[in-house]
């Protein structure tokens, strides 16, 4: 019996985890708990994330295990890690928003080499392999820049960006509230720009090699690039803030475009109807 690649068992293991979420999707909203990070968490995550690293164990056991909701501890230094988000998008999936998907992204010597974004809602299964390309459904993608005859370009980014910078892009802003989603479109050519604050390694680890593949360029909006990875690290307290572009120069225009607000006044009393928001 032929053996099967990493990339094929990943895409075969997103797409029976995706029918299982798809199962206890409902459009009306499904019950989710807060965590303590203030990220949301429902059942379904949980049970996808079970099969997902079961599968992993009984397949590849000497590989380690990096995922959202049970192994956010690197703590094997194994040659192969396995960067798990069962539900990318859970507030969209919890309030009945199609935008969510599963991820897996397999990691050799500390960098990304295979990953798998499926997307069952939107029927849309982005892989990547590094030295291979990027595919959305089987077909080759890559970004693209602003047209002449196409002016309104637009920047995928998350609720945070405008709280947290001043932003000067000239593109409409688009929040859809899915880190990986946010790049899966700047790869594909449909935003020319992508930006995320605070994402997490098993949000964008598919990301920083899709886009790659792709033809874009993605890196750090600041701090430290999230690969390689570090074993004994705690990965649920970090965050890797992105930003990624089309191009170099559009990226380069774009982090030139991007100030930091000054942090909130601690002491300062809200203005009445307003409140605060994490």
């Amino acid at each position: 019996v032929k053996m099967s690649t990493p990339l094929e068992f990943a895409t075969r293991l997103a797409r029976q985890a995706g029918k299982n979420l798809l199962d206890t999707f409902r459009l009306s909203g499904t019950t989710a708990s807060m965590k303590p990070d203030r990220s949301f968490v429902t059942q379904a995550d949980v049970a996808a994330d079970q099969l997902i690293t079961t599968a992993i164990r009984e397949q590849y056991p000497g590989d380690a295990i990096l995922s959202e909701e049970l192994h956010n501890n690197l703590q094997l230094s194994a040659t192969s890690v396995w960067i798990v988000d069962p539900l990318d998008g859970t507030t969209n999936f919890s309030l009945g928003l199609q935008v969510w998907g599963v991820l897996i992204t397999r990691v050799h010597a500390g960098q990304p080499e295979e990953s798998v974004q499926y997307f069952p809602m939107l029927d849309e299964l982005y892989t990547a392999q590094r030295g291979q390309g990027a595919w959305l459904n089987g077909i080759p993608i890559q970004p693209r820049t602003a047209e002449p005859d196409q002016p309104f370009g637009f920047f995928s980014c998350c609720s945070r960006t405008h709280r947290r910078y001043e932003i000067s892009i000239p593109y409409k802003p688009r929040i859809l509230g899915s880190a990986a989603y946010s790049f899966c479109l700047l790869a594909r050519g449909v935003a020319l720009i992508g930006m995320e604050v605070m994402p997490k390694i098993w949000d964008i680890a598919g990301a920083w090699l899709l886009v790659q593949e792709a033809g874009g360029v993605i890196q750090p909006l600041e701090g430290e690039a999230p690969f390689p990875l570090q074993v004994g690290r705690d990965y649920s307290r970090a965050n890797f803030p992105m930003l990624g572009a089309a191009t170099p120069e559009l990226l380069d225009s774009a982090r030139s475009k991007i100030t930091p607000r000054p942090p909130p006044d601690p002491n300062a009393i809200p203005r009445p109807g307003t409140r605060q928001v994490g």
